[in-house]
């Protein structure tokens, strides 16, 4: 038998080979990211926030990247459905989910039993942005202060309806935490989205709610809402001449709470693939036309690292989740 010898560039290209196959899977799949569209899932329906930010995201991260990404509305369940299909599909890159807190953090206490944990089935990638709420009335409301509102609630008792984006989220939590405190009776009437609570909000329907300053600015321009306080510990830019909660005398942890529109990935993606979108979403978000994109929108800039977004959220949960249980709100 004739053994053929291999010339010294066929030898350079197999042990090349074979020195690609022992990467990591990761490290290989840094070089080819992404090579096809990625989805980028939103828990709930059009018209709210995130998915306003979503879309704003997807088509600016699209450029960054090369790739088309492709939002999908999984609403439903207080985010849980969209939420737990980002979290079971393949940790490839190929699947992100952007989220309000509700789905990462009060979603642990308001459920005995999740799908899904967001501890360790989801890491973050970036939080995009701040979102700001606001607390406001339908202007057949006759208040325009928080002091005037629970005045209200007390004689007029049955007479507000709170409206939020689902069960659990930040305006059920504050109505809980408004019933409990103050005594007063106000009905909550969860939506599937916040797009679908701002409809029946200018349609008299519910008549107060938290919604996003997003979802709400244009109505206080044209004079169909009144906004009353903002929460947060500061006011919010768009939103220069409405006092803080803690301004108008209601200086209560409930109120100063804020909360990071966060982008995520399956648990187990590799790091140089979260490496590379988490540096590609913050040069995006600190752009000043994405900055100003996201403050028009009536949220606030972030934009931080990976590694930052983790220790941030790693932070915020127990915050949040002792607030959710001193409510009281549970869900089964």
């Amino acid at each position: 038998m004739k053994i053929r010898s291999l010339s010294g560039g066929r030898r350079a290209a197999l042990f090349t080979a074979a020195a690609l196959c022992l990467l990591p899977l990761g490290a290989q799949a840094q070089g080819s990211y992404p090579s096809k569209p990625v989805r980028l899932i939103v828990a709930y329906p059009a018209g709210g926030l995130t998915d306003t930010l979503a879309r704003a995201l997807a088509d600016g991260l699209g450029k960054r990247l090369g790739q088309t990404l492709v939002v999908e509305n999984k609403g439903g369940a207080g985010g849980i459905i969209g939420t737990d299909q980002a979290a079971k599909s393949p940790p490839d890159g190929y699947t992100l989910l952007l989220t309000i807190p509700g789905p990462i953090t009060a979603n642990l206490v308001l459920y005995k039993k999740l799908p899904y944990d967001p501890r360790t089935d989801l890491r973050p990638i970036s939080d995009v942005a701040t979102a700001r709420t606001v607390l406001a009335v339908n202007t057949t409301v006759p208040v325009r202060t928080v002091s005037e509102l629970i005045q209200y609630a007390k004689k007029e008792p049955g007479k507000l309806r709170m409206g939020s984006w689902g069960p659990g989220t930040q305006p059920h939590t504050i109505q809980t935490y408004m019933a409990k405190t103050y005594g007063v009776d106000i009905l909550h009437v969860p939506y599937r989205g916040e797009g679908p609570m701002v409809t029946d909000l200018l349609a008299g329907q519910i008549n107060v709610t938290v919604g996003s300053v997003t979802a709400l600015q244009q109505h206080f321009a044209g004079g169909r809402l009144r906004p009353l306080a903002v929460a947060g510990s500061h006011r919010a830019r768009a939103l220069p001449n409405v006092p803080t909660f803690a301004e108008a005398g209601y200086p209560d942890e409930a109120y100063r709470l804020t909360g990071p529109i966060t982008l995520m990935a399956p648990a187990r993606t590799p790091q140089p693939i979260i490496d590379r979108l988490g540096r590609e979403v913050s040069a995006l978000v600190k752009s000043p036309e994405f900055s100003q994109r996201i403050e028009d929108m009536g949220a606030e800039p972030i934009g931080n690292l990976p590694a930052e977004a983790e220790s941030a959220y790693k932070a915020y949960l127990p915050v949040v989740m002792k607030l959710t249980a001193d409510t009281g709100v549970t869900l089964d």
